[in-house]
Protein backbone atom coordinates (compact mmCIF):
# COMPACT_ATOMS: atom_id res chain seq x y z
CA UNK A 1 0.00 0.00 0.00
CA UNK A 2 1.94 3.29 -0.86
CA UNK A 3 1.53 6.78 1.59
CA UNK A 4 -1.81 7.91 0.20
CA UNK A 5 -3.66 4.81 0.56
CA UNK A 6 -1.95 4.31 4.33
CA UNK A 7 -3.25 7.91 4.79
CA UNK A 8 -6.48 7.34 3.39
CA UNK A 9 -7.12 3.49 5.35
CA UNK A 10 -5.98 5.78 8.64
CA UNK A 11 -8.29 8.40 7.97
CA UNK A 12 -11.61 5.67 7.16
CA UNK A 13 -10.28 3.61 10.36
CA UNK A 14 -10.49 6.71 12.08
CA UNK A 15 -14.09 7.54 11.21
CA UNK A 16 -15.03 3.94 12.28
CA UNK A 17 -13.82 4.95 15.74
CA UNK A 18 -15.85 8.02 15.85
CA UNK A 19 -18.71 6.19 14.40
CA UNK A 20 -18.41 3.69 16.82
CA UNK A 21 -18.26 5.82 20.00
CA UNK A 22 -21.41 8.18 18.66
CA UNK A 23 -23.19 5.06 18.10
CA UNK A 24 -22.68 3.91 21.67
CA UNK A 25 -23.48 7.34 23.27
CA UNK A 26 -26.96 6.51 21.33
CA UNK A 27 -27.83 3.51 22.27
CA UNK A 28 -26.22 2.79 25.78
CA UNK A 29 -25.94 -0.98 25.18
CA UNK A 30 -22.79 -2.96 25.97
CA UNK A 31 -23.03 -4.02 22.68
CA UNK A 32 -22.03 -1.16 21.31
CA UNK A 33 -19.57 -0.63 23.92
CA UNK A 34 -18.23 -3.83 23.08
CA UNK A 35 -17.47 -3.12 19.35
CA UNK A 36 -16.29 -0.07 19.96
CA UNK A 37 -13.58 -1.15 22.51
CA UNK A 38 -12.67 -3.76 19.91
CA UNK A 39 -12.09 -1.75 17.08
CA UNK A 40 -10.07 0.66 19.76
CA UNK A 41 -7.97 -2.56 20.46
CA UNK A 42 -7.37 -3.40 16.72
CA UNK A 43 -6.62 0.23 16.29
CA UNK A 44 -3.76 0.18 19.55
CA UNK A 45 -2.71 -3.26 18.06
CA UNK A 46 -1.38 -1.30 14.70
CA UNK A 47 -0.20 1.22 16.43
CA UNK A 48 2.42 -1.21 18.53
CA UNK A 49 3.47 -2.69 15.47
CA UNK A 50 4.72 0.42 13.99
CA UNK A 51 5.98 1.43 17.23
CA UNK A 52 9.33 0.67 19.42
CA UNK A 53 7.50 -1.69 21.47
CA UNK A 54 6.06 0.02 23.97
CA UNK A 55 2.73 -0.43 25.00
CA UNK A 56 0.46 1.73 22.73
CA UNK A 57 -2.94 2.08 24.23
CA UNK A 58 -4.79 5.43 23.30
CA UNK A 59 -7.80 4.37 21.64
CA UNK A 60 -8.40 2.20 24.33
CA UNK A 61 -8.14 3.76 27.32
CA UNK A 62 -9.79 6.75 25.50
CA UNK A 63 -12.43 4.74 25.04
CA UNK A 64 -13.30 3.33 28.41
CA UNK A 65 -13.06 7.05 29.47
CA UNK A 66 -15.23 7.98 26.87
CA UNK A 67 -18.06 5.09 27.60
CA UNK A 68 -17.61 5.95 31.62
CA UNK A 69 -18.51 9.54 30.88
CA UNK A 70 -21.44 8.89 28.86
CA UNK A 71 -22.67 6.39 31.16
CA UNK A 72 -22.08 8.56 34.08
CA UNK A 73 -22.55 12.09 32.90
CA UNK A 74 -22.67 13.49 36.26
CA UNK A 75 -18.87 12.10 37.65
CA UNK A 76 -16.35 14.67 38.07
CA UNK A 77 -14.56 15.29 34.98
CA UNK A 78 -17.41 13.90 32.58
CA UNK A 79 -18.02 16.90 31.02
CA UNK A 80 -14.50 18.10 30.31
CA UNK A 81 -14.01 15.01 28.86
CA UNK A 82 -16.86 14.73 26.23
CA UNK A 83 -16.15 18.66 25.56
CA UNK A 84 -12.34 17.82 24.70
CA UNK A 85 -13.54 14.51 22.57
CA UNK A 86 -16.10 17.05 20.71
CA UNK A 87 -13.30 19.33 20.01
CA UNK A 88 -11.13 16.85 18.20
CA UNK A 89 -13.68 15.49 15.99
CA UNK A 90 -13.23 17.11 12.52
CA UNK A 91 -16.14 16.30 10.87
CA UNK A 92 -18.75 18.71 11.47
CA UNK A 93 -21.58 16.25 10.75
CA UNK A 94 -20.34 14.04 13.00
CA UNK A 95 -19.47 16.61 15.27
CA UNK A 96 -23.01 17.96 15.62
CA UNK A 97 -24.37 14.44 16.20
CA UNK A 98 -22.37 13.63 18.98
CA UNK A 99 -22.72 17.26 20.55
CA UNK A 100 -26.92 16.75 20.39
CA UNK A 101 -26.30 13.32 21.77
CA UNK A 102 -24.42 14.23 24.95
CA UNK A 103 -26.69 17.46 24.85
CA UNK A 104 -23.93 19.50 24.44
CA UNK A 105 -24.14 23.79 23.08
CA UNK A 106 -22.29 24.72 20.68
CA UNK A 107 -21.37 28.05 19.70
CA UNK A 108 -22.68 28.56 16.00
CA UNK A 109 -20.20 29.15 13.58
CA UNK A 110 -21.30 31.53 10.36
CA UNK A 111 -19.79 29.73 7.46
CA UNK A 112 -18.45 31.19 4.36
CA UNK A 113 -21.28 29.91 2.36
CA UNK A 114 -23.83 31.03 4.49
CA UNK A 115 -22.51 34.64 4.74
CA UNK A 116 -22.18 35.10 0.98
CA UNK A 117 -25.66 33.89 0.47
CA UNK A 118 -27.44 36.27 2.57
CA UNK A 119 -24.89 38.93 0.57
CA UNK A 120 -26.58 37.39 -2.67
CA UNK A 121 -29.81 37.66 -1.17
CA UNK A 122 -29.95 41.34 -0.54
CA UNK A 123 -28.80 41.71 -3.94
CA UNK A 124 -31.72 39.87 -5.71
CA UNK A 125 -34.35 42.29 -4.50
CA UNK A 126 -32.01 45.17 -5.75
CA UNK A 127 -34.83 47.88 -7.81
CA UNK A 128 -37.49 46.31 -6.60
CA UNK A 129 -39.93 49.17 -4.84
CA UNK A 130 -40.59 48.47 -0.82
CA UNK A 131 -43.48 46.92 0.57
CA UNK A 132 -44.45 49.85 2.78
CA UNK A 133 -44.45 51.71 -1.05
CA UNK A 134 -46.57 49.14 -2.52
CA UNK A 135 -48.87 49.76 -0.16
CA UNK A 136 -50.32 53.22 -0.47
Amino acid sequence: MDGRGRIEWGVRLLRSWHLAVLRFAITRENADRLGLLALANEIDRLGRSHGNGMDFDFFRRTSTELCDAILRPDMPGAGTLLRQYLARIEDARLKRAFAAVIEVDQPEQASKSRRSRAYGAMWRWRGLPLRQNLER
